[in-house]
């Protein structure tokens, strides 16, 4: 009898703690959050009540510490004080005039401010751009800074880490900071950890996920930035990561899968606000401030200089800063849009943006992957290549086994975004990320060109093939697309 009773006691608290947690998760989970999202949670906790609160406590908040977010105001308004009336772009030639409010956008997002006087040169081979970067540490005179999502030594990075060392050895102040958990992931962490620390430079892990030591935030919160700051004159940014093509991996090389990226070589002004990204990072893993060594704007005499603007974004960033220029774009374009993503899981509003670009007659393009190195992520990105092709965008699949990794857009022949950030929920809510805007006629072209040989590399997919796959591959895909809306 009093097991009996026991028991009964039990299940009425376990009915009762249930229903709290249905109640306290309709009040708590919709605010400040999307709809799809707030329902794909609720969804979650409702069906797996336990499981789902449980995941929700782990990862529903997408917000940074709030110390590492009050060390990005500090920056942001360090910036603005420090760069207030040097926007300096040349209207040598017109630029449109929807231009001007999304640089202002972007100024009050991230503080940075849309400068001229640039030169950009693409460097779209791997190798080729690993050792364009090595070259440049090797001309340090002053400071390197090195920040990457995913750092490793292997025979095809070894001479970018002898860079280093060598110029750490003559003097020069080597910084570097590494994503802890995305560099972890892959082969060979603990021999590049090593060798970071025989090397004589100063690192640091980005949001490094060490409990035991007291330094940990939601696990899937990552730093996915790429940049390199030599002295203050020269910057790289773009997809890259400091590691082999493919990546180390065992899969990855039993199935020949390759990686091709896109680095952007700047000089001139924008090289402090690429910098000025290094400083915050910096400063949110170390608390040491390196204001004394930002550098003045430099503006060069270079035949096609080209305008250009940071944009950073993340988590530690109140809005989707990213998202906000990108889908800002879409809208302004009059002709044409081509974007590269290798990740695209749109969230609403840039499916309607670039289906209402489609539908209006303008010319869209979307290069992706025919394969993807990451499956849930490869599915959800197929669940919306029909609502694409039906609006009249052109999809081209770049041939396996490359995984083409580039991360850029054009809008008609006027301005480009090239950077980190892909065009998935990921990079929009979750990732500190870079883009830079650039605005210029000869670069824009230069990246055509590029774009023409991705599409003598591509397929067309078109919406007859697309709707006769097999009925099993669209399950995945719309199940896959379910999970893009937890964030």
């Amino acid at each position: 009898m009093e097991g009996t009773n026991l028991a009964f006691w039990i299940a009425g608290i376990l009915v009762a703690i249930d229903f709290v947690i249905r109640v306290v998760s309709i009040v708590v989970i919709p605010r400040n959050r999307r709809p799809q999202t707030a329902m794909a949670w609720l969804l979650a906790i409702f069906f797996l009540p336990y499981i789902g609160i449980l995941l929700f406590l782990v990862l529903g908040s997408r917000h940074l510490p709030k110390g590492r977010r009050d060390k990005q105001d500090e920056i942001n308004r360090y910036i603005l004080d420090t760069t207030e009336g040097i926007d300096q772009l040349s209207h040598e030639h017109p630029w449109p005039e929807w231009l001007e409010p999304i640089a202002t956008l972007n100024r009050n997002l991230g503080a940075m401010p849309l400068v001229g006087g640039n030169d950009a040169r693409l460097h779209p081979d791997y190798l080729e751009s690993l050792q364009a970067m090595t070259d440049a540490v090797g001309k340090a005179k002053r400071y390197v800074h090195s920040e990457f999502y995913i750092m490793s030594l292997d025979d095809t990075t070894a001479p970018y880490f002898d860079a280093l060392e060598a110029a750490a050895a003559r003097g020069v102040t080597v910084r570097v900071l590494l994503d802890h958990v995305a560099s972890l992931r892959y082969p060979g962490y603990r021999r590049t950890i090593r060798r970071l620390k025989s090397m004589g430079v100063q690192w640091r892990l980005m949001l490094p996920f060490q409990p035991l030591r007291w330094k940990f935030q939601r696990l899937d919160l990552r730093n996915h930035r790429k940049l390199l700051v030599v002295d203050g004159l020269v910057a790289f940014t773009g997809s890259q990561n400091i590691i082999d093509s493919s990546y180390n991996k065992r899969s990855n090389k039993r199935r020949g899968l390759h990686w091709k990226d896109l680095m952007v070589r700047f000089e001139g002004p924008i090289v402090a606000g690429i910098n000025a990204l290094f400083v915050t990072d910096w400063y949110a893993e170390t608390n040491e401030l390196l204001t004394r060594e930002t550098d003045p704007i430099r503006e060069l005499t270079v035949k096609d200089r080209v305008g250009a603007q940071v944009v950073p974004s993340g988590p530690s960033f109140d809005g989707e800063n990213n998202l906000r220029l990108f889908n800002s774009l879409l809208y302004a374009a009059q002709e044409r849009i081509i974007i590269c993503s290798p990740y695209f899981v749109p969230d609403e509003s840039m499916l309607y943006a670039i289906t209402t670009a489609a539908q209006s007659g303008l010319d869209v393009q979307l290069f992706v992957s025919e394969i993807g190195d990451q499956p849930v992520v490869y599915h959800a990105q197929r669940s919306y290549y029909e609502a694409l092709l039906k609006a009249g965008v052109r999809i081209w699949l770049y041939r396996s086994p490359t995984v083409l990794h580039p991360k850029h857009f054009t809008i008609d022949d006027q301005v480009a975004v090239i950077g980190s950030s892909n065009m998935d929920m990921r990079s929009f809510s979750l990732n500190l990320e870079i883009s830079v805007m650039v605005r210029g006629h000869s670069f824009v072209r230069k990246l055509r060109t590029l774009e023409e040989s991705y599409r003598q590399n591509s397929r067309e997919l078109h919406l007859e093939e697309w709707l006769a796959r097999p009925f099993f591959s669209q399950v995945l895909d719309n199940i896959a697309r379910l999970t893009s809306a937890v964030q």
